[in-house]
């Protein structure tokens, strides 16, 4: 879990550039920042499983298809919705919220998925 968390941190805030953030959300022109954002997180995963427990790489890509879908669902609920930052949308924080509890909680369903086996 800590391995997976450790993952999150870096690719979604510190490697995640404002092109990505903001780019991922919109109506049209989102699915090259998404691609980018979640191959991010597919070579941290990658290059930390690799590290720790080598034999789960392949952990990496269902952390990948799980984070594209999450981050698409939330891009697409913005984009109808108009959640951004900048218009001081009400749902903003409870839409990044949610984004991040359902990512965390893949970590942890990945976690159990390792330790278990």
């Amino acid at each position: 879990m800590l391995l997976l968390t450790v993952k999150h941190i870096i690719a979604d805030f510190m490697l995640q550039n404002s092109w990505m953030a903001i780019g991922k959300d919109q109506k049209t022109g989102w699915a090259l920042p998404l691609l980018a954002h979640c191959l991010v997180h597919l070579a941290v995963g990658m290059a930390l499983i690799l590290i720790v427990a080598p034999r789960f790489w392949f952990v990496a890509f269902i952390d990948f298809a799980i984070h594209i879908t999450i981050d698409r669902i939330k891009g697409i609920f913005a984009s109808r919705y108009g959640v951004t930052m900048e218009n001081e949308h009400p749902w903003f924080w409870t839409l990044i919220g949610v984004d991040q509890a359902l990512h965390h909680l893949t970590g942890f369903g990945l976690s159990i998925f390792m330790a278990a086996n």
